[in-house]
């Protein structure tokens, strides 16, 4: 196989000529073979400035045409597409410079592909990071012979969302992500009659990669803004469904979003049979928010089977593991103590105390292979015992880059970070391995205590998080966010001490009550429980 990300696009451009990449918030669209056109110029212009096979080069961008642009320029030229996150806005605007060149020193980033749009931004970032290049997208072109490309070469570097310290980049090759991509096609049996709609950004490896996975068999591309979603869900459902698309991927929260922007009335009204793909990712699924989504939109003719719960990540070239197609959402209940402090998925009614939902998330797509470790003592686990998830294959990254050195994994197994276990072949993921948090000799997962908070009146729309605390103590830290001050703020701690400990016989927990939006999120929209911590221990 000598396919690459540019020679696929070559091959649609030539078969899809005229089927496009429309970007809604921008009012803007690009054909494919337009966009195969300016990216091969693109990369000329790239080669005669010399970037070199692998050379990661950045692309500070938003969602819009000149993104998609430059990543296929930067392939053709044979260097490494390095999507670099966007500040969050003006209140995190002054730490972006430091960010940024912590980022490009990480990847040896030498040059940066600029959007217009932020010609400002790009005005302030010449000072304070000098020892970068920032290239205009809009003026670089050129007719310099283009390299030869191998699909063993470095493509993209992908760099994760981080909690705490700086996010790791992903070494990803052409034939990495050709085999994520096709296992994400053959998963969902996406075909020419499908379109695609996506609003997380590009940068991000679910918004990068559904909208890959859409551009490379020639079928539309709708990218909105993440700002249009997050500031009109409501509207943003409107465009996606008159917009004829069929796919969609966003995490749970999303879909609770949309499920609160409507009132059942409205939902009804919607013509939604036509959604045939909602992918759930990047954060634990939740069961309550599934069905409060279902019985909102099933009566505008949403169907529960498209509800599609997936694991994935950016090492994995976004997909690990997916449902069965026409499956309805599968949640299995298990007994939360035993799950968390014994690592045993012990399975009870759905009503029995301390029952918790784990959702389904399906088998290891084409070309993955997945294992269940045992962290401490290594060696495989059997059905229903919670151990570190490991994954193989092809879409799999060899490695990450780091600030000295090339780090990758050992034995041909790549550690996830996150634990699950296997039922019957089916993955359910628990939480992540770094976030358990001990107390006093006794585990327990960060989903189950905020779940016990969140619903308490003066809890800001049941934004919180737990984790452990920072100065080694025994105790727990909830963190969250509240408009509540004095007496009141008071007693809301209080009450959510009493929660915490009459659900889960957790005493030792010290309430933090922060401003309502100030959690800090991953570019997906998760919260970043330990950066919340280190947040609360810097203002306090």
């Amino acid at each position: 196989m000598s396919d690459t990300l540019h020679t696929i696009l070559a091959g649609v451009a030539a078969e899809h000529p005229d089927v496009r990449a429309t970007f809604p918030s921008e009012r803007e669209s690009v054909t494919y073979a337009e966009l195969h056109g300016s990216a091969q110029a693109m990369a000329s212009g790239l080669v005669a400035k010399g970037v070199e096979r692998g050379e990661p080069v950045g692309i500070l961008c938003p969602n819009a045409p000149e993104f998609l642009r430059s990543l296929f320029a930067v392939s053709a030229s044979g260097g490494a597409a390095t999507p670099l996150p966007l500040p969050l806005g003006m209140r995190h605007a002054g730490a972006y410079p430091a960010r940024l060149a912590a980022i490009s020193e990480a990847a040896g980033m030498r040059r940066v592909l600029v959007s217009h749009r932020f010609a400002a931004l790009a005005d302030g970032l010449k000072e304070t990071v000098p020892h970068l290049e920032l290239i205009n997208t809009d003026e670089i072109h050129g007719d310099a012979p283009l390299p030869t490309v191998t699909p063993d070469d470095l493509a993209i570097v992908q760099f994760t969302s981080g909690s705490t310290a700086l996010p790791k980049g992903v070494r990803l090759t052409h034939a990495n992500i050709v085999a994520g991509l096709l296992a994400i096609r053959e998963g969902i049996a996406l075909g020419q009659t499908d379109g695609g709609g996506f609003w997380l950004p590009l940068f991000h490896d679910m918004g990068l990669f559904g909208t890959l996975s859409a551009v490379m068999i020639g079928i539309p591309a709708y990218v909105w803004s993440p700002l249009s979603f997050i500031k009109d869900p409501a509207r943003w459902l409107h465009e996606f469904l008159d917009s004829g698309v069929t796919i969609t991927a966003m995490p749970s929260f999303g879909y609770d979003q949309l499920a609160a922007a409507f009132t059942d009335a409205e939902a009804a009204e919607l013509d939604m049979a036509h959604w045939r793909i909602a992918f759930n990712g990047a954060e634990p699924i939740a069961e309550p928010a599934v069905r409060a989504f279902l019985d909102r939109f099933t009566p505008g003719g949403f169907r529960p089977e498209s509800m599609f719960g997936v694991y994935g990540m950016a090492e994995a070239t976004l997909a690990v593991t997916f449902p069965p197609l026409g499956r309805e959402p599968v949640f299995e209940h298990v007994d939360r103590d035993k799950l968390a402090d014994g690592g045993r998925a012990v399975q009870v009614e759905a009503d029995a105390p301390g029952s918790r939902a784990v959702a389904g998330v399906g088998r290891p797509v084409r070309g993955l292979r997945l294992r269940i470790v045992d962290p401490e003592a290594g060696g495989e686990l059997p059905d229903g015992q919670v151990g570190e998830i490991h994954i193989q294959g092809d879409p799999v990254t060899a490695g990450y880059l780091a600030a000295t050195a090339v780090q990758t994994h050992t034995g041909g197994w790549l550690p996830t970070g996150d634990l699950g276990y296997r039922r019957d072949g089916e993955l359910f993921v628990t939480g992540r391995r770094k976030e358990m948090i001990t107390v006093r000799g006794a585990n327990f997962y960060p989903q189950d205590v905020e779940a016990a908070a969140r619903d308490l009146p003066g809890v800001y729309k049941g934004r919180c998080v737990a984790v452990s605390a920072p100065d080694g103590t025994e105790t727990m830290w909830l963190i969250v966010e509240s408009n509540r001050k004095g007496a009141d703020a008071e007693a809301l701690a209080a009450a959510l001490r009493k929660a915490v400990a009459n659900e889960l016989g957790l005493a030792a927990v010290t309430v933090h009550l922060v401003a309502p939006r100030s959690l800090p999120r991953t570019s997906s929209g998760k919260f970043q429980r330990l950066a919340a911590r280190d947040l609360v221990q810097r203002h306090s």
